[in-house]
């Protein structure tokens, strides 16, 4: 009767600890966020718009993000971070055309940004060399429904 009990609280541990285990390892996708812009040739204008696209894209407020990065893309139109925050604004608003080209331009202009290459908002849109998306649906700020399919509107 006493090995029964041994055996039962063994396997009780192990499933507690692998319980435990998964919870603890388990990592949360890292959420997006605009980069500030480092080119040397930004103007300190380009930088202001980018701060303030910044604390309103962070405010969900992603149709003020888009002007301002819009604005900021403009004062800096070969900027890889520039591209990059502009395209997170359209990617939030599921203007996801629009913010593949741009993610790819960002990729284009950035090639050593490890940022930009490995954010999981490029990710569906494959290799910048391709003209097609890997997958489809884009990373998105929206949670999804059951199925793995963005919520539609």
């Amino acid at each position: 009767m006493n090995g029964e009990y041994i055996k039962q609280f063994a396997v009780a541990a192990i499933i507690i600890f692998l319980a435990v285990g998964s919870v603890g390892c388990s990592s949360k996708r890292k959420p997006l966020v605009p980069l500030p812009l480092v080119d040397p040739g930004a103007t300190s204008q380009a930088v202001s718009w980018t701060t303030q696209g910044t604390q309103a894209y962070q405010g969900k407020q992603f149709d003020e993000a888009k002007q301002y990065f819009e604005q900021a893309l403009g004062a800096a139109p070969e900027s890889g971070q520039a591209h990059y925050n502009y395209a997170l604004a359209l990617n939030a608003l599921g203007e996801a055309a629009k913010a593949r080209q741009h993610f790819l331009d960002a990729a284009n202009l950035a090639p050593g940004d490890k940022v930009i290459w490995d954010s999981p908002a490029l990710a569906p849109y494959g290799d910048p060399e391709t003209k097609t998306r890997s997958k489809d649906r884009p990373y998105g700020t929206k949670r999804p429904t059951f199925g793995g399919m963005p919520r539609q509107r």
